[in-house]
């Protein structure tokens, strides 16, 4: 399995065309033959194309230069020259695509087989023959091609998904993730298991979506404590956000630490990093379940979170408790978002 990387900087160089010639026919009988040089061909370009079989920057990452093939020069006989051949690279949808020096972003890949042109090939010089007039009969002009484009760019991955997970490290959402699709997620008790975002698919119906567990949150990860604010950029494009809350060290008496302060503290990471993400519509969910069987002590648990709107839930992935429910609700908010945006659009 590649290694998941999500942010490359990388240098990007189009062909050069190729030049023009200079020649003239010098055929048996024919002493003073016209001009027939060639034109150089189009030196190749750098594209990049979207691919949904794509996950990360691993190719890109371990490849810093990316140079396309230079145009052939022209001949003579009227031969012109060869185009070079474009260089392809594939990028993971949601790959953002910026100016390196400048930072601006230039594109954003969201379409599978997408394709932007990073760097155009030189157009390829004219030979001689371009060049003959009624005045100029034996022109000895040509021209050499044009420069490929170059540049540095920097690629950022952001994980296309309709839901994304968010909790603090060992909340469960990896376990959660692998019961409601077909994800394998690395799993164990100890904190930052999940070092990459992990994508989903899950069925409801006829209809399907994407579900991402994103890398566990701590309290000044939106400027780059613990695994960093790099992960919180894989939510910017999730439509709905699931607040996983972990009961565990309430029962195991950890100060500090509840649902709502954990909540609490993984609003104002979102917050922090774009306001925007915080008027995301989003569930709570309290995970463990299983742990807390008790009525009384579920309630205290989750007193300070009523005021949500829409109310936590509890669930367990342990047992399967309220996971149908969950997937029924992210499903019908997910159709709602559609229908509201298709309204926006009319």
């Amino acid at each position: 399995m590649s290694d998941f990387i999500d942010e490359c900087r990388v240098y990007v160089r189009a062909g050069d065309g190729g030049n023009g010639c200079a020649a003239f026919r010098r055929e048996k009988f024919v002493p003073r033959g016209g001009p027939n040089g060639g034109d150089g061909g189009r030196g190749g370009s750098v594209v990049f194309v979207g691919d949904r079989g794509k996950h990360t920057l691993a190719d890109l990452h371990h490849r810093k230069h990316i140079r396309a093939m230079r145009g052939s020069h022209g001949q003579g006989s009227l031969k012109n020259g060869r185009s070079g051949q474009d260089t392809r690279m594939p990028l993971p949808l949601g790959t953002v695509i910026k100016d390196d020096a400048s930072g601006e972003a230039l594109h954003e890949i969201l379409g599978d087989g997408e394709e932007w042109t990073a760097t155009r090939g030189g157009q390829g010089g004219r030979g001689n023959t371009a060049f003959k007039s009624s005045t100029n009969r034996a022109p000895l002009q040509f021209e050499t091609g044009g420069i490929g484009e170059e540049r540095w760019l920097r690629l950022e991955l952001k994980v296309l998904a309709d839901v994304g997970l968010l909790g603090f490290p060992n909340a469960g959402k990896s376990t959660l993730i692998s019961r409601l699709s077909a994800a394998k997620p690395k799993i164990a008790d100890y904190p930052f298991t999940t070092l990459h975002p992990h994508l989903g698919m899950v069925d409801h119906g006829d209809d399907r979506f994407v579900i991402a567990d994103i890398p566990g949150l701590i309290p000044g990860a939106h400027s780059g404590a613990g695994l960093g604010d790099r992960f919180l950029r894989h939510v910017e494009r999730t439509r709905v956000l699931v607040h996983l809350l972990d009961p565990e060290p309430v029962l195991r008496g950890e100060p500090g630490r509840s649902p709502i302060e954990d909540y609490r503290a993984l609003r104002h990471e979102l917050e922090s990093y774009d306001e925007d993400l915080a008027r995301r519509r989003e569930l709570v969910c309290l995970s463990k379940g299983d742990l807390v069987l008790d009525a009384e002590e579920r309630e205290l648990l989750s007193s300070e979170l009523m005021i949500l709107d829409p109310a936590p839930r509890w669930i367990s992935a342990a047992t399967g408790e309220g996971l149908r429910e969950l997937v029924d609700t992210l499903a019908s908010m997910l159709t709602d978002i559609d229908r509201e945006e298709a309204e926006d659009e009319a």
